[in-house]
């Protein structure tokens, strides 16, 4: 009897460390952040795996990453550095902004509006699948933690929306995070808005926490969004009132930045209440 209860002690004993120990690996596992592609320092290549153009003058570029479970590895709200050759070979560096997250794995996009001037939009223009990007990253002052703030107001200009629809996404996909977004998205034409399938679907997939204004300065017929430039009364209407738990985040071209700063200003909105990417 001794020896049958003395064997039944040592299964259990057993049977409770088997135990402990793949709990703590699955907690391992779980908790442990896959290391991303990107290094501050030095740039690396990522090849072009698909491109979409979106109109006469927009494309989205997909990369692939190293593996199909790589991550990029870019923190929500900041952005990343592209090298590329202008129309004469001269080097040229942008930052810009992908649309993707790091629950987006093996791959990450970006949507490129490519001016007939711009040095680096004559790089994309002349991207093909199978050519390389040079990369580095991740760069930006903004960071972010779910619930830092009660809401977020965004006055986002042209393809000023990318970090605006990163951090809203990033937002709005994460079920520990209560934080509503208020956008006001300005353009010249219908056609310059950008990513506007993927910005009308998170206000229906979140309308309690999601809200999208969208302003042209040259509207099609029937229009029924804001017309001409951002101005202090649609802010009002759109975006969070001034509070310290609020934020108002802004990015466009300068003379927009500036434009909406001293709309901000005249609102009633402190320094620590903006910030420009």
């Amino acid at each position: 009897m001794d020896f049958l209860q003395e064997s039944q002690i040592q299964v259990i004993g057993i049977a409770v460390a088997v135990a402990a120990i793949g709990a703590g690996a699955a907690y391992l596992y779980l908790s442990k952040k896959p290391k991303g592609c990107l290094d501050p320092e030095n740039f690396r290549e990522f090849k072009l795996v698909d491109r979409k153009q979106l109109s006469h003058n927009v494309a989205k570029f997909r990369f692939g990453l190293p593996t199909p479970t790589s991550v990029l590895g870019l923190p929500i709200g900041q952005h990343i550095s592209c090298r590329g050759k202008d129309a004469v070979g001269e080097e040229v560096i942008k930052p810009y902004t992908p649309i993707t997250l790091d629950s987006d794995v093996g791959y990450f996009e970006l949507v490129i509006k490519m001016y007939p001037q711009g040095r680096m939009s004559h790089h994309f223009r002349e991207l093909r699948v199978g050519d390389y990007l040079s990369v580095k990253g991740p760069k930006g002052r903004f960071k972010y933690q779910p619930g830092q703030v009660r809401a977020f107001g965004m006055l986002a200009g042209g393809s000023g929306i990318t970090p605006m629809f990163q951090v809203a996404r990033a937002i709005l996909e994460n079920p520990n995070d209560a934080t509503k977004v208020h956008l006001i998205y300005a353009n010249v034409a219908y056609d310059d808005i950008l990513v506007k399938e993927e910005l009308d679907g998170l206000a229906t997939n979140y309308p309690n926490r999601f809200k999208v204004y969208y302003v042209l300065n040259q509207p099609p017929e029937n229009w029924e969004g804001g017309v001409g430039f951002v101005s202090k009364e649609m802010i009002q209407a759109h975006c969070p009132a001034p509070a310290s738990d609020i934020q108002i985040l802004r990015c466009g071209p300068p003379p927009m930045n500036k434009a909406m700063g001293a709309h901000l200003d005249d609102l009633g909105y402190s320094k620590e209440m903006q910030f420009q990417f």
